[in-house]
């Protein structure tokens, strides 16, 4: 009976947390934003997905450039942006290719795992102006003892956040910012740490709550 228990317990916590759902890549934009100046000129945004972070970097910068492989969700992304608003959305594989820049500020949220790691961090490094600042909030694979004891607290941290953020009751659908295509990361926070030290000397890295990791990164100034 105590194993049948165990067993249900994963698909009952995963039914509500589908009934309450969040955006966790949200929850780190204020973060996010506090890593950057207050005014500048251009900003790249790498796996704008739905624009919610184009947005609020528009209110801080003259031009916004977000991209997206995901035509779909770039055109909700441009419904739900005001005319007046400085950004341009492209579609583009950013593996590939992306705007070229310069740009005061990149960046890249739960994007980059979709992404070659080493080629990615390259190109974006290459695009920031003299003095830019990178800032990503990425997912890594779980792989040490440390990964496993945090997402031991986010498991019923994430359950109260969503039953808190949604009122206490069952949300009626998923935000738009939810509905883009997902896919498990490959490397592990190590990996990621390693590669990122090398491409970017002086980089920033902290694990985070939530199945994330954050980076940030100054290009040297001229």
């Amino acid at each position: 009976m105590t194993t049948r228990r165990a067993g249900r317990l994963p698909e009952a916590l995963h039914r509500f947390n589908a009934a309450h759902p969040w955006d966790h890549n949200a929850h780190y934009h204020p973060w996010l934003l506090r890593q950057l100046p207050r005014r500048f000129q251009a900003a790249l945004d790498v796996g704008c997905g739905s624009g919610e972070l184009a947005r609020l970097l528009a209110r801080r910068a003259r031009e916004v450039h977000a991209v997206d492989s995901d035509p779909d969700i770039l055109d909700r992304a441009r419904q739900s942006t005001p005319g007046t608003a400085p950004v341009t959305y492209h579609v583009a594989d950013a593996s590939r290719r992306l705007p070229d820049g310069p740009y005061d500020v990149i960046t890249c949220v739960a994007a980059l795992h979709h992404l070659p790691l080493a080629e990615t961090l390259t190109r974006l490094r290459d695009r920031l102006a003299p003095g830019g600042v990178l800032a990503v909030v990425g997912c890594a694979r779980a792989s040490d003892p440390l990964d496993h004891a945090l997402g031991l607290v986010a498991v019923p941290l994430n359950a109260l956040t969503g039953w808190a953020k949604n009122r206490g009751r069952p949300a009626p659908r998923r935000p738009l910012s939810m509905t883009a295509p997902t896919l498990e990361p490959r490397e592990t926070y190590a990996e990621v740490s390693r590669t990122a030290r090398r491409v970017l000397p002086g980089a920033r890295l902290r694990r985070r709550l939530f199945w994330r990791y954050t980076l940030v990164w100054r290009a040297p100034a001229p």
